[in-house]
C-alpha cells in the first residue's frame, strides 16, 4: 500500500507490523510523534501491545528490559538527552543479551539547547553492545525497523538494535512509503534464556572476573556473527519486498577517484554533489555508511577520501573518519558539518570536497557566519 508518511510515522507503522508485546514510551522532541502514533494504534485496536507510559527515558528502557527478559518482543523510542538519560539501561540491555529494538531520532546535545539533527547522541552509545543502523529516507526508516526485529531476535545475535534517523530532516519530512504486509518475514520471538517462574534462577548477579570476561567476549562474538545475520536478513528482505540494502549505499563509485563518505540524510545530498563534481570533470562517488556497529568492511581502494561527520569527538575528530582510519589504515580528509542541524546543501558538499583536497586540510569545519580559525 502506497502512502505519504513522515519518517517518524514510518517507524511507528513498522512497529505495528512487527506487533511487539510491550511498548514503553516517554516523549521527547523530535521523537514524540513515534510513540504518539503507536499510542493511536493501540487505542484504535490495530496494535495489540501493552503500552506503558513511563516517567522517564531511564524507566522506558528498564521497562523494555523487564519485558524482554520474559521472552516477549519490545520496542521504545528516544532522542538526544533521552538516550543519555537511559544510558545505564542501554548498557544493561546489551549485557543481558536482550533483543530490544529502539528508534533514536538523532538530535544535538545541549547546552546550548538545540533540537535539530546531529549524530553525536547515538555515537556516544556506539560501544555499549547495540547494533546501530543509520537511515536516509522514509522508506528506509520503515524497512530498517522491520529488519531490526528479525536481526535482534536471531539467536546468533540476541543483541539490541538501534535504528537512527535524522531529527526533522527525516523524522518530520513526508515521502512516499510502501507499507507492505510483513506476513512471516519476522518469525515469532524465542528467547533461549528467558526467565520463567517455573524455573527460578538468579539473573544479573555478581560475577567472577573470569565469567565477566566470558560474557563480554560473547557479546563481541555475537556482534561479529551479526554480520552474516544482517546479510541474510537484507537478502531475504530484498527477495520478499524488492528493496535491496547493504552495508553502504554506493552512488557512482565504480570508477570514482574521490569518495565522499557520510551517514544519514547527508548521503542523499552527497549524491547530488557527486553529479555536480562529475559535470566539472572530477570522478567522484558517494558512499553512505549505513551500519556503524558492526562496522563494515569498506571498498575504498586507492582513492581520495572525504568523510563528512555530523558529529564530533572533542580533541579527536569526526567519529566516522576516525573509525575509517582505525579500521582501514587509510588517511582521509575529515569535514565536520551539520552540527545542531546546520543546513548543508549539495553545493556545500561539492565545494568543500574540492577545497579540502586541494588545500590538504585533514580536518575542516563547515562554518557559516562564524569567525573562527577552525574554518
Amino acid at each position: 500500500m502506497l502512502t505519504l508518511s513522515t519518517g517518524n510515522n514510518a517507524v511507528a507503522a513498522a512497529v505495528r507490523q512487527a506487533n511487539p508485546a510491550v511498548v514503553a514510551a516517554y516523549p521527547i522532541t523530535p521523537q514524540t510523534e513515534i510513540v504518539e502514533q503507536i499510542a493511536n494504534y493501540v487505542t484504535n485496536g490495530s496494535l495489540k501491545s501493552k503500552y506503558i507510559p513511563v516517567e522517564s527515558e531511564h524507566s522506558a528502557m528498564a521497562a523494555c528490559i523487564g519485558a524482554s527478559i520474559t521472552g516477549v518482543r519490545t520496542f521504545t523510542a528516544t532522542s538526544s538527552h533521552g538516550l543519555l538519560y537511559m544510558h545505564e539501561m542501554v548498557n544493561w540491555a546489551a549485557g543481558a543479551r536482550l533483543p530490544i529494538v529502539m528508534a533514536n531520532v538523532n538530535r544535538a546535545l545541549g547546552p546550548g539547547w538545540n533540537v535539530w539533527a546531529e549524530h553525536t547522541d547515538a555515537l556516544q552509545a556506539r560501544d555499549t553492545g547495540w547494533l546501530q543502523v543509520y537511515v536516509s529516507t522514509v522508506q528506509e526508516a520503515y524497512d530498517a525497523t522491520l529488519m531490526a526485529f528479525r536481526i535482534a531476535e536471531d539467536r546468533r545475535v540476541y543483541l539490541p538494535v538501534m535504528v537512527n534517523l535524522d531529527g526533522f530532516t527525516l523524522s518530520h519530512i513526508s515521502q512516499q512509503l510502501d507499507e507492505s504486509p510483513v506476513s512471516d518475514f519476522i518469525p515469532p520471538m524465542i528467547l533461549d534464556h528467558a526467565i520463567s517462574t517455573d524455573a527460578p534462577m538468579g539473573y544479573g548477579c555478581m560475577t567472577s572476573s573470569a565469567d565477566y570476561f566470558r560474557i563480554r567476549y560473547d557479546i563481541e562474538r555475537s556482534m561479529r556473527d551479526s554480520v552474516q545475520v544482517i546479510r541474510e536478513t537484507e537478502d531475504a528482505f530484498a527477495s520478499k519486498f524488492g528493496r535491496k540494502y547493504s552495508w553502504t549505499e554506493d552512488y557512482r563509485c565504480d570508477d570514482a577517484q574521490v569518495l565522499i563518505l557520510s551517514m544519514g540524510t547527508l548521503g542523499k545530498e552527497a549524491e547530488v554533489a557527486v553529479d555536480i563534481l562529475r559535470s566539472e570533470g572530477i570522478k567522484a562517488g558517494s558512499m553512505r555508511v549505513r551500519w556503524i556497529r558492526p562496522f563494515p568492511k569498506l571498498d575504498l581502494r586507492d582513492r581520495e577520501l572525504v568523510v563528512i561527520d555530523r558529529n564530533y569527538s572533542f580533541g579527536f575528530g569526526g567519529i566516522l573518519a576516525s573509525s575509517i582510519r582505525a579500521k582501514t589504515g587509510k588517511e582521509c580528509y575529515n569535514v565536520i558539518a551539520g552540527l545542531g542541524g546546520q543546513e548543508v546543501t549539495f553545493n556545500d558538499i561539492a565545494d568543500t570536497a574540492v577545497i579540502t583536497i586541494c588545500q590538504c586540510q585533514w580536518t575542516c569545519w563547515i562554518c557559516y557566519n562564524i569567525s573562527t580559525d577552525l574554518c
